[in-house]
């Protein structure tokens, strides 16, 4: 196959740190996500080949291979196997990827890929000793990294910090980001109140209400995309709503950490022959304003074209899950607009960034 096809892709509702999906089990919030695949796709999950699920913090209720759990949990058959991935913020679009490349090479027909992240229950660095990132990389990489002299920096450092060397190499300044942020609230503000997620929204029985709580510190998320062979959907009763053309992941400085997404879209591009006013929409991952400015200033992208509906700094970043919940939110808005081509990069940890290119069908 030349490509594989999206059919489905649905989310859960966004909520706050400690808010109404915190009391979820997070292995039984994803399987809500498979419910809801099997329910709107019509699918035999019994079809399913396998189930790769993204997940950054795999610790407590998230260990242990979330994505086989979400599937027992759903009630689907025994014989659906899944495994869960780490590429950092990327998870859920690396297994976006992974589910891509196992049917464009022949040996899947149907795979669900997914993100999982509860941040209420298994808070950000969970994984990490003390949180002490000298811990988790070792000596040897640190002192790869050697000092920053002009920062005052040894080795590798936290994400906060690579933004800012992001503001300085970039010169942006405080104003810009500011204005950056405010726009991403606009956005999701409108886009919320046009109900524009809300065919993207499984409802579940959350503690007080299922529409996104709109707060910076949104972390419940679980993402499912339902990706298959083009010619077998045909077969299965489903409807391709979009192909998944080209992939790449790329890496680039783990100090600086944050800037891979421009390489990876200028490698994305040059590989699907396009260029950058080919797309129609981007979503690029919030995850620091600088990060996002970086990358129209040296893409040269359109502004206007570009998160659209808001992004991780109004509706949340909930790390695994993050990849997945931006390409059902593109998928849905080339649909909106009737786009024919849509980009979505995403920094990553250790300094790597996933880039996608999807094209709407019908």
């Amino acid at each position: 196959m030349d490509y594989a096809v999206i059919v489905d892709a649905v989310r859960t509702p966004a909520g706050k740190r400690g808010g109404s999906l915190s009391g979820w089990h997070p292995a039984e919030l994803a399987a809500e996500l498979l419910v809801a695949l099997q329910a709107r796709t019509g699918i035999d999950p019994a079809l399913v080949d396998d189930v790769i699920m993204g997940c950054v913090t795999q610790v407590g209720p998230q260990s242990t291979n979330i994505a086989r759990t979400a599937v027992l949990a759903a009630g689907w058959p025994i014989s659906v196997p899944g495994t869960t991935v780490d590429r950092q913020c990327g998870s859920s679009q690396q297994a976006i990827h992974f589910a891509a490349q196992s049917i464009m090479s022949g040996v899947n027909d149907v795979v669900v890929a997914a993100g999982v992240e509860c941040m209420s229950s298994v808070p950000m660095f969970s994984n990490a000793p003390g949180g002490d990132i000298r811990e988790v990389y070792g000596e040897v990489v640190q002192e790869r990294f050697g000092d920053r002299e002009s920062y005052g920096l040894r080795g590798l450092v936290p994400q906060g910090i690579s933004a800012e060397l992001i503001c300085d190499r970039w010169q942006l300044n405080r104003t810009e980001l500011d204005e950056y942020s405010l726009r991403s609230h606009e956005l999701a503000a409108a886009a919320r109140d046009a109900g524009r997620f809300d065919s993207q929204v499984w409802p579940v029985q959350v503690r007080r209400r299922d529409r996104d709580s709109g707060a910076v510190m949104v972390e419940d998320d679980r993402l499912g995309l339902a990706v298959d062979e083009c010619i077998r959907s045909a077969e299965f009763g489903l409807r391709p709503r979009a192909a998944v053309r080209h992939m790449s992941v790329v890496a680039a400085d783990p100090v600086e950490m944050l800037s891979a997404p421009i390489p990876a879209t200028a490698q994305v591009l040059a590989r699907a022959g396009l260029t950058i006013s080919d797309i129609d929409r981007y979503e690029v991952n919030e995850a620091f304003a600088p990060v996002v400015l970086a990358w129209l200033h040296d893409t040269k992208a359109d502004l206007d074209r570009l998160n659209v509906n808001g992004g991780g700094i109004s509706l949340g970043h909930p790390l695994g899950a993050s990849g997945a919940k931006l390409m059902t939110t593109l998928l849905c808005e080339l649909e909106r607009v009737g786009g024919r081509y849509g980009l979505q990069a995403m920094c990553e940890g250790g300094g790597m960034a996933n880039a996608t290119i999807i094209e709407r069908l019908g």
